[in-house]
């Protein structure tokens, strides 16, 4: 150990909410303040001690009524004092992770001591948008069309295939099918049932609650992961079509669209110990990278072999592994490549990946989710006395980040 590390001192996040429930209509920027307050109120950190925040999302026709600058806009909200620093990141689903690898360098450069790296997202809360070329500038006859930018994630209209498509077709190329992508996904549902019921999501570890005001009585309390189904089979599983001309990729084996918002205080060591506060980790090591737009069911692999490489170390040598269920192709394909298409590597690494459940369980609420796969690792590393754990994510046109953790 040395005063110099970037050690995690404090990570949480609120119960993430299906895309029709009881998040439907609450702002992103709300769930980030309530994460904000949560994250710091757990060690008693006076806001006006966090050097800089950091912000990941990913959706801005959410926010877009509110203008721009969320991150600001939430630190203020917040509490925090005017002279915050703050910003705002957009990697995708990647940008709460990246949140973290820009706090670790910061700290690390000596620029700065404190940094909260957070993230939040409500697709839900998606508006529909009417273009200016047929509101602003006049529309002489007819219906004014409204366009779903949730549609294929807008990619289309740039001319990129729909992520789910791609990742149908990358999946296929490396021998990860419709069948087995159908049984990882049961499995997540199946796993974070077994996990919240030896209670791992709990309320003051990885879990906070959020209340939602009603119109009428009491506000509703939500404690847990709405996304999370009993009632699958492999029948069910099986009877879903696939979307948007994917190959394999069926809303059974993909992620919700969903709401929920994250954060995690890191800090050097020696910072930590002036303060008295416990870390709960060490960040031994970020990494970025970025492929062929097609394939972004390999870059979480990338990511973390380039990791590995700097950091003298092997897959073998971690304990528990996260990749973000994207799609359950994307976590398929990239233990795959992990174990040099190894089928017995590849089961080993299947077994220590995402214990607890992953996105298609949990749900991914886009810019949360960097953060998120981080801490359900960590506090499982915890319950396990320690150990040293990998956790890595894609983002839109093959885009990625890993991080290693030491416990």
């Amino acid at each position: 150990m040395s005063k110099n590390d970037v050690v995690i001192v404090s990570a949480v996040r609120t119960p993430f909410g299906r895309f029709d429930g009881i998040l439907k209509t609450t702002s992103s920027f709300d769930l980030g303040i309530d994460v904000l307050k949560e994250v710091i109120g757990r060690i008693g950190l006076d806001p006006k001690d966090a050097d800089e925040v950091y912000y990941g999302t990913c959706i801005p026709a959410e926010y877009a009524i509110l203008t721009n600058v969320p991150a600001r806009q939430i630190t203020l909200g917040a509490g925090f004092p005017e002279d915050n620093i703050s910003l705002t990141i957009d990697r995708a689903c990647c940008s709460s992770m990246t949140a973290l690898r820009l706090g670790c360098r910061a700290i690390k450069s000596g620029d700065v001591e404190v940094v909260i790296a957070s993230g939040a997202e409500n697709m839900g809360n998606v508006p529909l948008i009417a273009s200016a070329a047929k509101v602003r500038w006049g529309n002489r006859l007819g219906p004014i069309e409204l366009e779903d930018v949730l549609f294929e994630l807008g990619y289309g209209r740039r001319g990129f295939a729909p992520v789910a498509t791609d990742a149908g077709h990358v999946a296929i190329e490396y021998g990860v099918f419709r069948e087995k992508q159908d049984e990882w996904a049961l499995g997540s549902h199946q796993k974070w049932f077994n996990a919240y019921g030896e209670g791992k999501f709990k309320i003051g570890e990885e879990i906070m609650t959020i209340e939602v005001p009603q119109k009428k009585g009491d506000p509703i309390i939500m404690d847990r992961d709405e996304s999370p189904r009993e009632n699958l089979s492999p029948e069910k599983m099986a009877s879903l079509k696939p979307v948007y001309g994917s190959p394999t990729v069926t809303a059974g084996n993909a992620p919700g669209m969903n709401s929920g918002a994250s954060a995690m205080v890191i800090m050097s060591r020696k910072k930590a110990e002036s303060m008295g506060l416990k870390p709960l980790a060490t960040i031994e090591a970020c990494q970025a990278a970025a492929g062929a737009p097609k394939y972004m069911a390999c870059v979480p692999a990338q990511a973390i072999g380039k990791m590995l490489v700097k950091q003298g170390k092997t897959i073998d040598d971690m304990d528990l592994i996260e990749i973000n269920e994207a799609f359950a192709a994307v976590t398929l394909v990239s233990l795959k490549m992990l174990a040099d298409d190894d089928p017995g590597k590849w089961q080993e690494l299947q077994d220590k990946t995402n214990v607890n459940g992953g996105a298609v369980a949990i749900g991914h609420p886009v810019g949360a989710s960097g953060a998120r796969v981080t801490m359900t690792l960590m506090y499982e590393l915890m319950r396990r006395g320690g150990g040293r754990g990998v956790a890595a994510i894609c983002g839109g046109l093959s885009q990625g980040e890993a991080i290693m953790i030491n416990v």
